[in-house]
C-alpha cells in the first residue's frame, strides 16, 4: 500500500529537548561516559550520554516500521472506534471501493485497486488462505507481511498465476504436517501479521466484477480446512493502544507495547540488547520512564537524529532520474539482513509497498530542476513521449498526494490518480505522446481528462508500475534499467 502509519515531525522536538535539558542542568553528580559506537558497548553496562543518544537513534531507525505496523494494526483490528476498522483477526474485510482522502491510517495508499484486508493471529494455529479463479486479463495480487514489514510471501497473477488454490501461513514456532493439498507455505516471523488482498478496477462500472472476486477469498484455521477439531485457543492479550496519529508523542512507549510481539531473532539479537539497555523492549534492564531527565534528552535528540537519516536515506539512497527517486526498498528478511535503515525508509516512504518484481514505486517530490513541488506556486505537466508509457505486465498509474501528510487529497472531481486503465478517456498529443497536466484547478474542460488534481502546498507523487516487465524496456533493475519516468516539468 505504500503500506499503513502517518508521518511523523517533529517541529515541537527541538523545545521539549530545550526543556528537558534546563530542567536537568543543575544536575552535575554524574560525569559524562566517553562517547562510544554502540555497538562497542555491553548491554549489562549503563550508557553514558552519547551511548544513550546513539542507541536512542538506533532503536528509532530500528523501531520504525514495527511501530508504524502496531500503530496500523491497532486501528485496523483491535480498535472499534479508530475510525479505520476493519474487523477481528483472521476475518478477511473487503472493501468495494477504493481508497480516498478518508483513509488516513496508511501513508500513500493506492486508489488503484479496492483492498482486502486480513490480519492473522497464528498462535494458535496456521491460516488456510484460498483464493478463486481470476481473469487472466485482472491482475491481482496477495502480500503477506509480517510485524517486522517483511514481505514473507505472494499469492495472486504474477507469483502463483490466476488459478484457484489453498494456500497455508505459519507462525514462528509450527512445525506441523503440511497437507498434501496445500500449494504453498509461508512463514511469519511474528504471530501477527498482515494480508493485504489487491484486486484490479478498470473503472466505476467494473465494481461489481471486482466484489465477486473478492467473495472468492476465504480464510480459515488449519483445523477448520481438515474439518477436524480445533486445538486450544490462545490466550487472549490485552494490546496496549496505540493510535498512527499517536506516533510522534509516543514512539519509544509504542515501540515497547510492539516488540513483546516480535520475537528476537539472531538477525536482531544485538540490535535488541542495546535497546533493552535504555529500557526499550520486553528484555529491557532499566525502565525508559526512569531515565534521568538528561537521559531523556538524549533519547530525544537520538530520536531527531535517526529520522534525520531516515530521511537522508530518501533523498540520497535511491537513484534520482529525471527528478524521481526510483529504488528497491521493499522485501523479505533476507532482502534486508539487518539493514534497518533501508527497511526504516521503506516504512516512511510508503509503508507495506511490495516488493521490486511485484510492483515499481517511482516517487517525486521534485521537478527536472530540482525545486520543489509546490501546487500553490505552479501549474506542471508530466508527458510520456509516444510508444514510451510504463512498461508492465498488469497497469501502471500516478497517483497525487499531500506532501505533508503522504495522503490522498480532497479535490473537486474526487480524482487521485490516473491509470492505464483510463488511456481510452484520455487525450493524446498530436504526436502520439501523452500529457498529464498535475495541477490544483481545472486545466479546462477540454484536458480535464488529463488532470490530476494537486493540492495546495507541497506534491508528492508516487507512480506504480505493477509487474513491470523483465524484458527491454525495463524499470528493472531497479535504478539501473532501461526505461526511465519522464520528469515533471514546470508550465510555462
Amino acid at each position: 500500500m505504500k503500506s499503513p502509519a502517518r508521518r511523523i515531525f517533529y517541529s515541537t522536538l527541538y523545545s521539549a529537548i530545550v526543556v528537558v535539558l534546563l530542567a536537568g542542568c543543575g544536575d552535575k553528580n554524574e560525569p559524562e561516559k566517553p562517547a562510544v559506537q554502540a555497538s562497542q558497548k555491553s548491554a549489562t553496562a549503563e550508557p553514558g550520554m552519547s551511548e544513550t543518544k546513539a542507541i536512542a537513534e538506533e532503536a528509532f531507525i530500528y523501531g520504525l516500521p514495527i511501530v508504524m505496523n502496531y500503530a496500523v494494526m491497532n486501528d485496523f483490528t483491535l480498535n472499534k472506534n479508530s475510525g479505520q476498522y476493519k474487523g477481528p483477526f483472521n476475518q478477511i474485510k473487503s472493501d468495494a471501493r477504493v481508497f480516498t482522502y478518508e483513509d488516513t491510517a496508511v501513508v500513500t495508499p493506492n486508489s488503484d485497486t479496492p483492498y482486502s484486508m486480513l490480519w492473522l493471529d497464528l498462535r494458535a494455529e496456521p491460516m488456510v488462505i484460498s483464493v478463486p479463479n481470476v481473469d487472466k486479463r485482472r491482475y491481482y495480487s496477495v502480500q503477506l507481511c509480517d510485524g517486522n514489514t517483511y514481505n514473507f510471501g505472494y499469492i495472486g497473477s504474477r507469483a502463483t498465476g490466476s488459478k484457484s488454490g489453498d494456500y497455508l501461513v505459519v507462525g514462528p514456532e509450527w512445525k506441523g504436517t503440511v497437507p498434501a493439498t496445500i500449494k504453498k507455505v509461508f512463514h511469519s516471523t511474528t504471530p501477527f501479521a498482515l494480508t493485504i488482498f489487491r484486486t484490479q478496477l478498470f473503472n466505476a462500472a467494473d465494481m461489481p466484477s471486482v466484489v465477486k472476486v473478492q467473495a472468492g477469498y476465504k480464510a480459515q484455521p488449519l483445523s477448520a480446512f481438515l474439518k477436524q477439531p480445533a486445538p486450544a485457543a490462545a490466550p487472549p492479550i490485552d494490546f496496549p493502544s496505540a493510535t498512527t496519529k499517536g506516533i510522534k508523542d509516543n514512539f519509544y512507549e509504542y515501540l515497547d507495547a510492539a516488540l513483546q510481539f516480535v520475537p528476537q531473532t539472531s538477525v536482531d539479537k544485538d540490535v535488541r540488547a542495546r535497546l533493552a539497555s535504555i529500557g526499550i523492549g520486553p528484555g529491557k534492564t532499566v525502565e525508559l520512564k526512569d531515565l534521568s531527565l538528561e537521559r531523556k534528552a538524549a533519547v530525544l535528540l537520538g530520536m531527531k537524529e535517526g529520522d534525520d537519516k531516515v530521511s537522508a536515506y530518501l533523498a540520497s539512497g535511491m537513484k534520482e532520474i529525471n527528478g524521481w527517486k526510483v529504488g528497491s526498498l521493499m522485501g523479505d528478511e533476507a532482502f534486508y539482513n539487518g539493514d534497518w535503515l533501508k527497511r526504516a525508509a521503506a516504512a516512511k516512504a510508503g509503508i507495506y509497498g511490495n516488493d521490486a518484481a511485484e510492483a515499481m514505486y517511482p516517487i517525486a517530490r521534485a521537478d527536472t530542476k530540482g525545486k520543489v513541488l509546490d501546487g500553490s506556486k505552479h501549474n506542471y505537466t508530466l508527458t510520456f513521449p509516444a510508444g514510451q508509457l510504463p512498461p508492465v505486465n498488469a497497469f501502471w498509474s500516478v497517483t497525487m498526494y499531500d506532501g505533508k501528510s503522504q495522503l490522498l487529497i480532497k479535490n473537486p472531481i474526487n480524482r487521485y490518480l490516473i491509470n492505464s486503465p483510463m488511456l481510452p478517456v484520455m487525450t493524446k498529443n498530436q504526436d502520439g505522446s501523452l500529457t498529464l497536466y498535475i495541477q490544483k484547478s481545472s486545466p479546462g474542460k477540454t484536458k480535464e481528462a488529463n488532470w490530476l488534481p494537486a493540492p495546495d502546498g507541497p506534491i508528492y507523487l508516487v507512480m506504480r508500475l505493477y509487474w513491470p516487465k523483465t524484458g527491454a524496456p525495463s524499470i528493472l533493475p531497479a535504478g539501473s534499467g532501461t526505461w526511465a519516468p519522464p520528469g515533471v516539468v514546470q508550465a510555462e
